[in-house]
């Protein structure tokens, strides 16, 4: 029975200290100011790629339709 307290107090320790950090990790973005413009940029990247991506499809799709026709 002693057994089963230790893993069940080993377990809520690691589970306690796992809760800290990510807790911590999320207050820590709140102090600089330049993590929201990081944030933004990336964001705004990532949707210039999807459109340039899927312009090139739609384009190559148009292509193989008219080139089957």
């Amino acid at each position: 029975m002693t057994m089963v307290w230790v893993v069940v107090g080993v377990f809520v320790v690691v589970a306690g200290v796992a809760f800290g950090v990510v807790v911590r990790r999320g207050r820590g973005g709140e102090v600089g100011g330049d993590e929201p413009r990081a944030g933004r940029d990336a964001r705004a990247r990532q949707q210039r790629y999807e459109a340039e991506r899927h312009g090139d499809q739609g384009d190559t799709w148009q292509r193989g339709r008219e080139s089957g026709s």
